[in-house]
């Protein structure tokens, strides 16, 4: 029988946590959001009501949606803020083991009906669902960055997901304003099986010296009426998150054709991570985002 979910617990409070808490709690929900940091958990309502107004501007939301919204949502220091929720969404940093971590630790908190969710962008599910205690509770519910404004989430069963966990969650992703796509549970699922590729090969089209930043953003604009350059895009999604779905691509598939360019390699290295340390492909320093190559 499909759970009726009323409060939601997110883990994590990046890009991806705020975003998600923010259409949880515009559709009603009760929502609990804890983080590690206790300075980034601190800041994070904050953000929301930010990104909250900016949709005002736009007509999305009115004023009186933001305070209802706002007053659905929680914070725990820790996982003993979800013990009444009927749903935990983990959206954590996009790293294996420290996602396995999360979960055993998540497990000891949680009621035993409670579903758990991840959003992860190309890690298997089956794996993550198997450091559970409750693998057949255990779903895929990768949602798209920026949370608010795209209308996508991919929904990825493991293997022992049970049927009543993938039907209620789907029914959630509507409930949220999102059209839900079934995925199945292969590296990198859809969405990043396809844009990840692209984005390292236009990496690797700059790294051979074949166009500059700016001449292949500009090309893939005009050329494709893509909205960003794929590079801008990098420096979006963040350039250690692009590098670790290049990761589980080449090391899930085995294909060559998988492997990272040595210049992500190296940005990441430098902790040029794109928009959110201040460098990427651009630097952000300034009024105007500047190519660094």
């Amino acid at each position: 029988m499909a759970l009726d979910i009323k409060k939601i617990g997110i883990i994590g409070v990046g890009q991806m946590g705020k975003g998600i808490a923010h259409v949880c709690a515009v559709a009603g929900f009760d929502v609990v959001l804890t983080d590690t940091n206790a300075d980034v958990l601190k800041s994070a309502l904050a953000g929301i009501e930010k990104d909250m107004n900016r949709l005002v501007k736009h007509d999305k939301l009115s004023d009186a949606d933001i305070k209802g919204a706002l007053k659905k949502i929680s914070t725990s220091k820790d996982y003993k803020g979800f013990k009444d929720c009927q749903l935990v969404i983990e959206a954590a940093i996009e790293d294996e083991q420290v996602k396995k971590q999360i979960f055993k630790d998540l497990c000891e908190d949680i009621g035993p009906d409670t579903i758990i969710a991840t959003n992860t962008s190309s890690i298997s599910i089956t794996r993550l669902g198997a450091q559970t205690d409750r693998p057949g509770k255990f779903v895929g519910m990768h949602f798209m960055n920026p949370v608010p404004r795209m209308d996508l989430v991919e929904m990825i069963r493991g293997i022992a997901t049970d049927e009543d966990t993938y039907k209620t969650v789907r029914e959630l992703a509507t409930k949220l304003g999102k059209s839900p796509v079934n995925a199945e549970d292969f590296p990198a699922f859809i969405v990043n099986r396809i844009l990840l590729p692209m984005i390292n090969e236009a990496i690797y089209t700059l790294y051979e010296g074949v166009g500059s930043v700016l001449a292949i953003d500009t090309a893939m604009k005009l050329g494709t009426r893509h909205p960003m350059g794929p590079l801008e895009l990098a420096d979006f999604i963040g350039l250690d998150t692009c590098l670790a779905v290049m990761h589980v691509l080449h090391d899930g598939l085995a294909d060559t054709k998988y492997r990272p360019c040595p210049l992500l390699v190296k940005y990441v290295e430098a902790g040029w991570l794109g928009r959110k340390s201040g460098k990427g492909f651009y630097d952000y320093a300034g009024d105007e985002p500047v190519p660094t190559r």
